[in-house]
């Protein structure tokens, strides 16, 4: 009954903005009223962006933080969690059995167990293990960020460019940092195509350019992809905030499950591609090797 009442006061304040904002261009990151102006001030705001210069994204000047604050927030909330979870796990040592109530520790369970499934496929139980820690972090970040969208008044962080080539850049470097780790410096020979010969030396000069440019294109790819669902996903929500009593009316029923599928499923994607690419650099060597026996 609480959350019900939370809920609707914020709907409220949300649609009352929306109705009272003047109107204006929007960008990507401020098309409507959010709570980031009651966190951090507006002035405050400016006057870090002010100190930021431009954007590395557009160039244009840095005048809203909601991405950041948003981001802030959800950090916030995960190590409240992760905290409480550590305390539950220290409670019950020795304890095989999972929660039975929807805890913070029932959560991190469900999530890494659902994840470490999927990259047992790819990777096996080892590698797996080992590279669970980067890829669930990436995956509980990505989730709660998209997650809190759907609460009116709130931004999702991944909705801003700024944030998802920022996740997209950790997965580029720690792909080649752990290709280099596992296969030395042999793993950039891939980058000259499956036949690394002096007699190969044309083919090998063409397909340099190729490889660089489609590792490239990875992290931009998965930033442009997880930004566009996401802000399109935000954006539906809002238009049903701007239309008064009855957009609060049909919120719960319309688009509220649909967001939530779009949010599990694009952290899912961007998890999978992670894993996919860690797989491809890691795994090199041994697939040439196999490729040429």
């Amino acid at each position: 009954m609480l959350r019900s009442l939370v809920f609707t006061l914020v709907t409220f304040m949300a649609a009352h903005a929306w109705a009272e904002a003047p109107a204006e261009p929007a960008t990507s990151s401020d098309h409507h009223w959010s709570l980031a102006n009651l966190i951090v001030p507006t002035a405050t705001q400016q006057a870090i962006g002010s100190k930021l210069g431009t954007s590395v994204i557009d160039k244009a000047p840095v005048s809203d933080l909601s991405h950041v604050i948003f981001a802030a927030v959800v950090f916030v909330i995960l190590l409240l969690m992760l905290i409480q979870a550590a305390w539950k796990m220290k409670a019950q040592r020795g304890s095989v059995l999972p929660e039975k109530k929807f805890t913070p520790l029932a959560v991190f369970q469900l999530l890494s167990d659902a994840l470490l499934g999927l990259m047992e496929d790819l990777l096996g139980r080892e590698k797996a293990l080992y590279f669970l820690p980067l890829i669930g972090s990436l995956g509980v970040f990505i989730l709660f960020s998209n997650l809190m969208g759907l609460i009116p008044g709130f931004l999702p962080p991944t909705s801003n460019l700024n944030t998802t080539f920022a996740l997209g850049t950790i997965v580029f470097f720690a792909t080649h940092y752990y290709g280099v780790k596992a296969n030395g410096i042999g793993y950039f020979k891939h980058f000259f195509g499956p036949i690394f010969k002096w007699y190969a030396l044309p083919l090998m000069l063409l397909m340099f350019p190729i490889e660089l440019i489609s590792h490239i294109a990875r992290p931009v790819s998965l930033g442009i992809r997880l930004f566009g669902n996401m802000f399109g996903d935000h954006a539906a929500i809002a238009a049903f905030l701007a239309v008064g009593i009855f957009g609060w009316i049909l919120i719960p029923i319309i688009p509220l499950p649909l967001g939530v599928l779009v949010c599990i499923v694009q952290a899912l994607v961007f998890c999978i591609l992670s894993t996919v690419y860690i797989f491809m650099a890691t795994e090199h060597e041994d697939d040439s090797a196999e490729a040429h026996g």
